[in-house]
């Protein structure tokens, strides 16, 4: 009896270890992080605007993504890339969903050394949108002179891309004012005529014309802008120096969340409702589709290049020092 007693002791400790190696693996493969001895910093706040380009982050955090990766992924909604930018350097923000522009003005003037970790979001035709009051007499381009239009933040990706429109049409920057308004405050600015237009993207353009009857004055990204890169996910140099096992899990699960909302819009729709007000009828509206997996130097130079034209750089500025590994794979 007492063999037999020691061989069932013995069964029941290796069905037990058995059942917390199970659990230990959450019932799949070892990450890649895991396996190389995981990351140097498991806590990471992301600053993010509340619009659809960032769904990625949060499909990351549901699906189990970045946890797998021994990230625990956190969000902090800003009003806008340059804004936040302290916070980043500060080390308030571990990671920052940015627009290019604002991204390579603080490299380029010495404010901070950014690097891209990630590629966010490239414009797709009806994601951006130039709009005007019901109503208003300004039916053509060449009528906005002289007239106030709203961007987010000023010396931004907004404010740049309608510069080229400007010029494609006859008219210079300094024939319009640029005023900043948050996206969430830009149908009631243009509604109530602080602004004579509005630069909305995706879901606010659709929210304007369906709660005030805004109208569509054009598509922004198109012609010499078509298929521009718009905003992707940064941190400092430092960061990058001192955490590349962080910096390399990130990427991978930020890549496996991309590729899930390019494959699968409602995985998109339902990650809306976490992060943002969009309700479910205006989300299936939306006209997705530029979400990216990567970024190269060849694409982001094309944002450095344009900002050197209108004046928002002194001298052509390389972009490949921006370039963090993996952020092009």
């Amino acid at each position: 009896m007492s063999g037999l007693r020691r061989r069932l002791r013995i069964s029941a400790l290796l069905l037990t270890a058995t059942a917390m190696l199970a659990g230990g693996c959450g019932g799949g493969e070892p990450s890649t992080s895991a396996s190389a001895g995981g990351v140097e910093e498991p806590d990471l706040v992301v600053g993010m605007l509340p619009l659809p380009e960032v769904a990625p982050i949060q499909i990351g955090i549901d699906k189990g993504f970045f946890k797998a990766e021994g990230l625990n992924v956190k969000i902090e909604i800003i009003q806008g890339g340059a804004a936040a930018l302290p916070d980043l350097v500060s080390g308030k923000l571990s990671v920052l969903h940015s627009n290019y522009v604002s991204a390579i003005l603080a490299n380029a003037s010495g404010k901070a050394t950014l690097k891209v970790v990630g590629d966010a979001y490239t414009a797709k035709p009806g994601n951006f949108m130039l709009m005007t009051k019901k109503g208003s007499p300004i039916t053509k381009i060449s009528d906005l002179k002289g007239k106030t239009i709203g961007v987010n933040t000023l010396q931004n990706v907004a404010e740049l891309s309608v510069s080229a429109l400007l010029k494609a049409n006859g008219l210079a920057p300094t024939d319009v004012k640029f005023a900043e308004r948050p996206f969430p405050e830009m149908a009631g600015a243009l509604e109530s005529g602080q602004i004579d237009v509005g630069f909305l993207p995706e879901p606010f353009h659709q929210v304007a014309a369906g709660a005030n009857g805004a109208v569509k004055l054009t598509d922004m990204f198109t012609g010499p802008t078509a298929d521009f890169p718009i905003a992707g996910y940064l941190t400092t140099g430092k960061f990058a120096t001192d955490n590349p096992k962080t910096v390399a899990a990130f990427q991978r699960a930020l890549r496996q969340a991309t590729e899930l909302a390019i494959s699968n819009s409602a995985e998109v729709n339902t990650a809306l409702g976490k992060y943002t007000k969009i309700d479910k009828a205006t989300a299936d509206l939306m006209q997705l589709g530029g979400f990216s997996t990567s970024v190269t130097a060849t694409r982001l130079q094309r944002v450095a290049d344009l900002m050197l034209e209108f004046g928002y750089l002194k001298e052509k500025y390389d972009v490949n020092v921006m370039m963090a590994g993996g952020a092009s794979s």
